[in-house]
């Protein structure tokens, strides 16, 4: 038995046993849905998937909203109708080296941002050219058939028409719900539907910020965080608004894996509305905490010029990318401060 110690001992004392981080970074291989090979560290997957990555313009993003194409029915009904292609054999360069299959609704992750009035018909013409089952659900109220869980709609052309009536006021998610849901939602299949109320809100200088999350080595726990998918984005490219001006931003928290996520804004408080359900606010904060799918209309006004940080307050997700600036000032013609760095 001493003999055996003693050999075990000293078989220890030359072999290396590898440390957790070198554990971490061995090579993985993934095989994706259609077939493709990818090997990677969870750092860097090898973009020759596909041809190209996908381009993708958080700014532009930010305050872009899709109105549809609007006709008037025989009753005076105002019909929108939208066209969302679903696709999932997209490459997004995230971060400086490191790509990622997305799955996306007309090409982006997030989705547009489909916008309508409370009362309008909304008529979705819906077509998956992807190489798995999708579907559009959308939160809001709705017929049961319209409501993207049962009503799957097939591979590599599959084609289905939502059509109901916009409701209630808010600003609502919609997202594929085929199982495994976790898988649709990390890989990109969610955008934002804004019901605006038939009295216009008061005019503003209005964004929408989506909080999601990135699991690039697969493990059901995300490497990167952002608001609009690329992180540290708004940091390097801060988002410049004027004094005294309303602003206007629609949140959607939609972080897969992280049972919560939070905004926090730095100089400032806002008028928070829940859900955007209600034209009376329900308090006046600077940061509020958000579950997955929970979303909210958040307004306020900077008085004094300068730089502010907004980012999540869970230290880990902001350190991880999600983390912005608001460059404030007295007229838009000044000149741009880019490239800020925050911390190390």
């Amino acid at each position: 038995m001493v003999l055996i110690l003693l050999v075990i001992f000293g078989i220890s004392a030359v072999f290396v046993f590898p440390t957790i981080s070198e554990a971490a970074s061995e090579e993985k291989i993934f095989v994706t849905h259609s077939g493709g090979v990818i090997k990677t560290t969870g750092e860097i997957i090898d973009p020759v998937y596909v041809a190209s990555t996908m381009e993708f313009d958080p700014m532009k993003y930010l305050r872009e909203f899709n109105y549809g194409d609007v006709s008037e029915l025989p009753d005076g009904t105002v019909m929108r109708e939208f066209t969302i292609i679903a696709e999932d054999d997209k490459i997004l360069e995230v971060s400086p080296g490191v790509f990622y299959n997305v799955w996306t609704f007309n090409g982006t992750v997030p989705g547009p941002t489909i916008r309508v009035t409370e009362g309008d018909l909304v008529k979705i013409n819906f077509i998956n050219n992807g190489s798995k089952e999708h579907t559009m659900h959308f939160h809001g109220i709705h017929p049961a058939e319209m409501d993207g869980v049962f009503e799957i709609v097939g591979s590599d052309g599959g084609r289905f028409t939502y059509e109901f009536e916009a409701g209630p006021v808010g600003v609502h998610p919609y997202h594929c719900h085929v199982m495994p849901l976790e898988e649709h939602i990390v890989h990109g299949l969610y955008g934002v539907f804004i019901v605006d109320p038939k009295e216009a809100r008061e005019p503003a200088d209005e964004m929408v910020m989506v909080l999601n999350g990135l699991d690039t080595d697969f493990d059901t726990e995300n490497n990167f965080y952002a608001a609009n998918t690329i992180p540290f984005y708004y940091q390097h490219h801060p988002i410049q608004i004027i004094t005294n001006e309303l602003i206007r931003v629609y949140v959607v928290n939609m972080v897969e894996f992280d049972p919560i996520n939070n905004l926090h804004l730095h100089g400032n408080l806002y008028h928070y509305y829940p859900t955007g359900t209600d034209t009376v606010p329900s308090f006046y904060t600077d940061m509020i905490t958000l579950s997955q799918t929970e979303r909210g209309i958040m307004e306020f006004e900077y008085t004094y010029p300068g730089k502010y940080l907004f980012h999540a307050h869970k230290v880990e997700f902001s350190e991880k990318g999600w983390v912005g600036i608001f460059l404030v000032k007295d007229d838009l013609t000044q000149e741009s401060q880019t490239e800020l760095e925050y911390g190390n």
